[in-house]
């Protein structure tokens, strides 16, 4: 996996279709739409995990990772009001499931919080290099949204492994599982 971003090329999002796709306005809705949960979602991560540990040693860099999470899900809601994109239908889902999965990770350790970040920042990475990769230049400001934050969750994803995130115990079974609920949130909010 490559922390680089693409090289975008010249073709516009309309001319990387493929028969079956959805048109591009649909896919940019949709695109809008699963990033504003998928940030909705970081944000009551990070919320749960700072109810369990923000008052101690790790608070401080929890609380980093969700201003910037906080800042990505403003960026998006504003997309969504200036593009007219409906929320997923999900989101009172994301908002328990996104506090629980937080909080309980964060109960079972500081590792076991950053292991969590971890899974799911690598599966954000994931989606948002397949979001640049399909988007030209006639939508160059959401792909350079999207790049942005990509990094910053990349950045997310080091924090935890530099935290011990790979010492929690169950590392690979937790990452598996948060990593397949994340793909399936994806899914989900993608669609419904």
């Amino acid at each position: 996996m490559t922390d680089e971003p693409r090289t975008p090329d010249s073709r516009p999002t309309a001319a990387r279709s493929l028969p079956g796709d959805p048109d591009p306005r649909t896919l940019v809705e949709r695109m809008i739409r699963v990033d504003q949960a998928g940030e909705y979602g970081a944000a009551r991560i990070y919320a749960g995990q700072l109810a369990v540990m923000g008052k101690g040693p790790h608070g401080a860099t929890i609380r980093h990772m969700a201003d910037q999470e906080r800042v990505h899900l403003e960026t998006f809601n504003r997309m969504m009001v200036d593009r007219r994109v409906r929320p997923t239908l999900l989101s009172p889902v994301w908002h328990a499931a996104g506090f629980a999965l937080g909080a309980v990770t964060a109960a079972m350790g500081p590792r076991a919080a950053m292991a969590c970040t971890v899974a799911v920042e690598e599966e954000i990475d994931r989606h948002y290099r397949a979001q640049s990769a399909a988007l030209g230049p006639d939508e160059a400001p959401l792909r350079d949204t999207i790049e942005r934050f990509r990094a910053e969750e990349l950045e997310h994803r080091d924090t935890g492994l530099a935290h011990g995130a790979e010492q929690a115990t169950g590392y690979k079974a937790m990452k598996a599982l948060i990593g397949a609920g994340s793909r399936l949130a994806i899914w989900l909010s993608t669609r419904v």
